[in-house]
């Protein structure tokens, strides 16, 4: 763990698209940001996704373990190795498609920070990612729809919810157009959510016993809103 006088913690992104979330994290690290997190790897599962290039542009050491044509159990347990070689502290999931295996969950339970272009719990679970969930919420007929940062556990988008932005569904919207809006947020909100998470570690390690740690902890409280119901 970093030294508990001056502690930063190393960071892990895992994506399987373009990687733009990914981009606006390393770019507020880069910014001075995340004072207390360092982007140390970036994990794709997918050896032609744009994220790969993306984050080499930035100096990021990037892995692509492959996940297609292997078997899941191995792919799992190659993140996993890769995770502890490089002293990985937190994971932040970044258009990353895949399921967490169990063993990756149970060794950085409390620590894996996912973000979900919908107000969770509403259209979370399998399936629902990218243009299917803006599709959904359009059918639905909803007013509102927006971001979610949550904690993973082992379901799919079921996690204690962090923080929230809300974005309104407009006449005659498409899901090409409320995800761009959406996305827009969820740049500003993934760096910001990070950020206080990682002071939230901090404070866990200089006073062990008091209090609760981001594990537990209610959702963070600086103005983000959280859906309610």
């Amino acid at each position: 763990m970093p030294d508990p006088a001056s502690p930063r913690f190393r960071v892990a992104i895992f994506v399987s698209g373009g990687g733009s979330n990914m981009e606006a994290l390393i770019r507020a690290a880069e910014k001075g940001g995340l004072p207390r997190a360092e982007i140390a790897l970036v994990i794709c599962n997918r050896p032609d996704a744009g994220a790969v290039p993306r984050a080499q542009s930035h100096g990021i050491e990037t892995a692509v373990i492959a996940s297609k044509g292997a078997a899941d159990q191995d792919f799992q347990a190659s993140i996993l190795s890769a995770l502890i070689e490089r002293r990985i502290d937190v994971i932040c999931l970044a258009g990353y498609l895949k399921k967490v295996g169990s063993d990756i969950v149970q060794r950085y339970r409390g620590r894996i920070l996912n973000i979900h272009p919908a107000l969770l719990p509403r259209y979370g679970g399998a399936g629902m990612y990218g243009r299917f969930v803006h599709e959904a919420v359009l059918k639905a007929g909803d007013k509102e729809s927006g971001c979610s940062v949550h904690l993973v556990d082992d379901e799919f988008d079921h996690g204690p919810v962090l923080a929230q932005r809300r974005v309104p569904v407009l006449t005659g919207d498409t899901p090409e157009g409320l995800a761009k809006r959406i996305l827009e947020q969820e740049h500003q909100l993934y760096p910001q959510v990070l950020a206080q998470f990682c002071e939230q570690l901090v404070a866990a390690q200089r006073h062990p016993g008091e209090g609760r740690g981001p594990e537990t902890s209610t959702p963070l409280d600086s103005g983000f809103r959280r859906n309610d119901g």
